[in-house]
């Protein structure tokens, strides 16, 4: 089974390209998505995250604003919330692979916010990143609710910049000119990386996962 990375960076485009992949019949696993179960009601990580950060529990989950604002600006925090949620992460996606692989999928997609900056490129067979035009990605991000221009920069500031993940990518996706071009890009990436020899399945993790 081959593994694709997809990755790019806040406002690219890279949840609607998911979207895509899914259409074109490859299984996606979202790290985001990941992190909202593990911090939900009953989540793997909530015990270890409140004893982390004292305060942010609520109800059973974790108060995602509270926690936000406690690492936010704050690297050793940040660290600190990483070294709980990465591994957790991991197996989830380990997880994933494996009832991935007992279907007999060709192709599975790690959908990973920071795939580069964990060093998690590592364990794909190649890289597809979505990118757009910084006014793009920018005029995106701020229309969200809550967003700030300070709170952009503070968050392009922890990524790696656009212009390195394009240059240590497999695939470029783009996003900046309508979805139509986007989804050219996704079905030839699609039909390219089935025809790759695996290098990383099975993951070393994955013959611990669970289903």
């Amino acid at each position: 089974m081959v593994i694709l990375g997809l990755t790019g960076s806040i406002g690219m485009g890279k949840s609607v390209a998911a979207g895509m992949f899914r259409r074109l019949g490859a299984p996606v696993h979202d790290a985001d998505a990941a992190v909202h179960r593990l911090l939900g009601r009953r989540g793997g990580a909530v015990a270890a995250v409140a004893a982390a950060f004292p305060g942010v529990l609520r109800e059973g989950m974790i108060d995602r604003v509270a926690l936000g604002r406690r690492v936010f600006d704050d690297p050793a925090a940040l660290r600190r919330l990483e070294d709980v949620l990465h591994p957790a992460v991991r197996r989830d996606q380990a997880a994933f692979l494996k009832r991935q692989a007992r279907r007999g999928c060709k192709l599975a997609v790690l959908d990973v916010p920071l795939l580069f900056e964990t060093g998690a490129d590592a364990d794909c067979d190649a890289v597809a990143v979505v990118s757009a035009p910084p006014f793009v990605q920018a005029a995106r991000v701020l229309a969200r609710s809550g967003m700030t221009r300070q709170r952009l920069a503070a968050v392009r500031a922890h990524q790696m910049a656009d212009g390195e993940k394009r240059r240590r990518a497999d695939f470029i996706i783009p996003s900046g000119l309508g979805r139509r071009e986007t989804l050219r890009a996704i079905t030839h990436i699609v039909a390219e990386a089935r025809t790759l020899r695996p290098r990383h399945w099975p993951w070393p993790a994955a013959a611990q996962a669970g289903h």
